[in-house]
């Protein structure tokens, strides 16, 4: 019987960032490289400039609405699809964050190795459940990975947007969200409870609804905010990026509720230092209790942590017996989720 080989032989750390030797090339590199498997679309993980990019049909769609020719060459490969590249077997599997996200599974010389990306493990219609990949390494991401974050049920959070409309009738509610995930996610959850009303976006987030929309992601409808005068968007809900309750942008609204979605409303502080109103715990990625189910049931007998709060998880798994260190990567965003 052959002998495993040790990922950590074939799969390290360098400045362009996680690079695979054996298939020559890097997973979500910070900076421009020949080849890269890209996890999903958010800036932090795709960037343009790459001369060939492997990554599913929908995020490579969300880059070349992007970046249009910066983006270079691509490849799609669907999900579950295998493809050799040099000795390396890889694999995209859905990561549940945004439309078309991924992890990705490398099988080289007996080993298997998953990187995650950015994942969450709640429901969202607006892209494909996560998929547990057993693996022998994990390489798992720690966004929220501190016990304290522990994310609230999102149709309770979408409630008290709700509740706070009916509340204050002659009011605008602005509700900052990011433009790739988040805003259609939001936009869905208020669906979902019944909201039928159109609902006003600022400009910047028009573009990925549509693109969402041609991924046969069903949005209902939707208003340029700035198409509408003032006084019209009394009790209207209004998406923007999250910068917008904080600019001239929101002069243009009737005594605006400025609300934030994020997973960092959890912490009140920041909440107070942004200006937010109205907090709304809802992320697009794992919350504490869902960082370390999945760590059981990937059943990997390695982890490696990354993206975030390295420490406490790489402490968890250690208790439960696992090899567990941190892969610190450069470049990504504590913020943008």
């Amino acid at each position: 019987m052959t002998t495993p080989s040790k990922p950590e032989t074939w799969l390290r750390v360098r400045p362009e960032g996680l690079y695979c030797a054996p298939g020559d090339f890097f997973i979500d590199p910070v900076r421009p490289v020949a080849r890269a498997v890209i996890t999903h679309g958010h800036s932090d993980h795709a960037r343009p400039g790459n001369a060939h990019v492997l990554a599913t049909p929908a995020t490579l769609a969300v880059m070349a609405t992007r970046f249009g020719d910066a983006m270079g060459p691509s490849q799609p490969l669907e999900y579950g699809a295998p493809l050799a590249i040099g000795g390396v077997r890889v694999s995209l599997h859905p990561a549940g964050h945004v439309l078309g996200s991924a992890q990705v599974r490398l099988e080289h010389a007996g080993a298997r190795v998953v990187v995650s990306g950015d994942y969450k493990r709640r429901a969202d219609p607006t892209c494909a459940p996560f998929e547990v990949v057993p693996c022998d390494v994990f390489i798992t991401e720690a966004t929220f990975g501190l016990p304290v974050f522990r994310h609230p049920p999102d149709a309770e959070e979408i409630g008290k947007l709700l509740a706070s409309r009916a509340l204050y009738p002659d009011r605008a509610h602005l509700v900052g969200v990011y433009a790739l995930g988040k805003c259609q996610r939001v936009i869905a959850l208020l669906r979902a409870a019944g909201y039928d009303r159109p609902i006003y976006l600022h400009g910047a987030l028009a573009t990925l609804c549509a693109l969402y929309e041609d991924q046969g992601v069903r949005l209902g409808p939707l208003l340029p905010a700035t198409a509408a005068l003032k006084d019209a968007l009394k009790g209207e809900l209004v998406l923007a990026p999250p910068s917008a309750g904080q600019d001239r942008w929101a002069r243009r609204l009737p005594d605006p509720v400025v609300a934030l979605a994020s997973g960092w409303m959890r912490v009140r502080q920041r909440a107070r230092q942004r200006g937010v109103e109205l907090p709304l715990v809802i992320s697009d990625h794992a919350d504490w209790d869902e960082l370390t189910r999945t760590i059981d049931e990937v059943g990997a007998p390695e982890i490696w942590v990354t993206h975030g709060r390295e420490e406490a998880l790489v402490h968890h798994a250690s208790r439960r017996s696992l090899r567990a260190r941190a892969l610190t990567l450069a470049g990504f965003e504590e913020d943008g989720e």
